[in-house]
C-alpha cells in the first residue's frame, strides 16, 4: 500500500511498526473485517501515514 501523505510503500508490517498498532488491526482494516479503530490508535495510524485521520476513517462524499 502506498502513502497518502508521503508517498511511500507500506507492508502490512511497515505500517504496524511505524504507527505502534497490530499487524492484526492493519491486515483487517485492509481486508474491511474491521472498519474502526480506537481513536488513539487511528491517530497512530493517520501520523504513521502523514495525514489527517479524516483522509484515512471518512468515506469520500457521495454525488447522490
Amino acid at each position: 500500500m502506498e502513502s497518502p501523505g508521503r508517498g511511500v510503500p507500506y507492508t502490512v508490517r511497515d505500517l504496524a511498526e511505524a504507527s505502534g498498532v497490530s499487524r492484526s488491526q492493519i491486515g483487517r482494516l485492509l481486508t474491511g473485517e474491521l472498519d474502526n479503530l480506537d481513536v488513539n490508535d487511528a491517530h497512530a495510524v493517520a501520523e504513521a501515514f502523514g495525514v489527517a485521520v479524516l483522509v484515512l476513517f471518512v468515506p469520500p462524499v457521495s454525488p447522490k
